[in-house]
């Protein structure tokens, strides 16, 4: 009996031990579960996430800012393309009227007359048949897939003539008024005059158009640094809202307007002026393009493409020259010793490459030594391919360009073309730098 009981005190020993470790173990999952349940509530108010969805928040906003823009300029592009179209066909007819009042005048009406007017009826009619056909053209390339405006019919201004009329100059250089030494950049007017930077020359020289010799309108009085005098500009612009032209006084280190030095100390080639009134300038030997407002030149500009050293990388430049800026204040920079051209989009930390950039060469997907750089209004980009003698067009995100003009070898039709321009017809103007004259393509309607 005795043993029975020491038997159940035993026992009875062991089940409490037992349960204070079960109460325990329970407890320490009781403490865990709080602490688990605290990091969670922590977690949940944690100021980085909230950081962090406010950055997802400001990209949104931009992202949706960025498509809106897109979304206009597109639309501003189709509507311009039909306004465009309209124009030229009332302006064709305008012609043809006069031409009729000219006949009934003059009381020429003959066969001929009758024939001639016959068919430019017949042409007219056959072209407000035939408009342009807008479609829409997806880059899959980005996250958020932007769209361009493409035409499926060969759009106006598509051909140039090949044999080219001489605009200004000669065969040869000389400092008369009817020829020019080593012409660089070039700007043509609503009038189709053309403005050149005469470099060697040191002197800027407009030609009206059809005119058989220019007039100097700046510098022209020796090589200098005085505010009569340039040293080797590179390039010009006419501002047409001013009457006033702006010069890269390239050996003088400066921009100058009207005999006034605008910016001074800066390595300047090429110039652009955009439509909110502000004015780019290429710095060759800082690699980089900087931009001023219209009027402030007391400070020392906004970087807007390259100004991180020399160099081949998306956020570099080699060398700098002309320069041209769309209506989105995206610059696009011939970056002449990386052989390519970059497309810096407003406030972009690096560039993309929108021509060339496949090394030095002649291929469809190279260029060679790239100065003068237009796009037009379809947002094709045409490069002066200096050392190819030709002139490249090239539509942004595809592989390979295709010859404009030139590219048969420098005894052909361009022999180291710099400047380009186009008039509002839409001929095509290329400074013939080494055949010492400026070009007019014409275009093929």
């Amino acid at each position: 009996m005795e043993m029975e009981n020491n038997e159940t005190q035993c026992f009875e020993v062991h089940l409490t031990e037992h349960e204070q470790i079960i109460n325990e173990e329970l407890n320490d999952i009781i403490n865990n579960y709080d602490q688990f349940k605290q990091t969670i509530n922590e977690q949940k108010e944690n100021p980085q996430n909230q950081l962090l969805i406010e950055q997802i928040n400001q990209w949104e906003t931009n992202s949706i800012e960025i498509i809106q823009k897109k979304a206009q300029n597109c639309r501003d592009i189709v509507i311009k393309s039909s306004q465009t179209f309209i124009n030229d066909i009332e302006n064709k007819l305008n012609d043809l009227n006069e031409k009729i009042k000219e006949i009934h005048k003059e009381s020429e009406l003959n066969e001929s007359n009758l024939n001639y007017l016959k068919n430019q009826l017949i042409e007219m009619t056959e072209t407000f048949k035939n408009p342009p056909n807008i479609s829409i053209e997806h880059d899959t390339q980005s996250f958020i897939n932007e769209i361009s405006i493409i035409s499926s019919k060969k759009p106006k201004f598509n051909k140039w003539k090949q044999n080219a009329i001489t605009a200004a100059g000669g065969n040869r250089r000389g400092q008369k008024l009817n020829l020019v030494n080593y012409p660089f950049g070039i700007f043509i007017d609503k009038k189709k005059n053309v403005f050149i930077a005469d470099s060697h020359n040191h002197r800027i020289v407009e030609w009206k158009c059809n005119a058989k010799e220019g007039h100097i309108i700046a510098g022209g009085n020796g090589k200098g640094n005085q505010l009569d005098q340039l040293n080797r500009p590179t390039d010009v612009i006419y501002d047409q809202q001013n009457h006033s032209i702006i010069i890269a006084d390239y050996g003088n280190r400066r921009v100058i307007q009207n005999q006034q030095i605008l910016i001074n100390n800066i390595d300047c080639w090429g110039l652009a002026i955009d439509k909110q009134g502000f004015l780019y300038v290429s710095n060759w030997r800082k690699n980089e393009v900087r931009r001023w407002k219209m009027g402030e030149y007391d400070n020392e500009g906004i970087v807007v493409a390259g100004g991180n050293a020399k160099g081949y990388q998306l956020s570099q430049l080699n060398f700098p020259t002309f320069i041209f800026v769309d209506e989105e204040q995206s610059v696009y920079v011939s970056d002449y010793n990386n052989d390519r051209v970059v497309k810096w989009r407003k406030d972009a930390k690096e560039g993309r490459i929108v021509a060339g950039g496949n090394g030095q060469g002649e291929n469809l997907n190279q260029l060679f030594a790239p100065e003068g750089v237009i796009v037009d209004d379809l947002g094709r980009i045409y490069v002066a391919d200096c050392e190819n003698h030709r002139i490249m067009r090239w539509r942004e995100g595809k592989e390979e360009g295709e010859i404009v003009v030139g590219g048969n070898g420098i005894e052909n039709e361009l022999n180291g073309p710099m400047g380009l321009s186009f008039d509002d017809e839409g001929n095509l103007y290329v400074a013939d730098c080494d055949n010492y004259q400026i070009k007019k393509f014409e275009i093929i309607l």
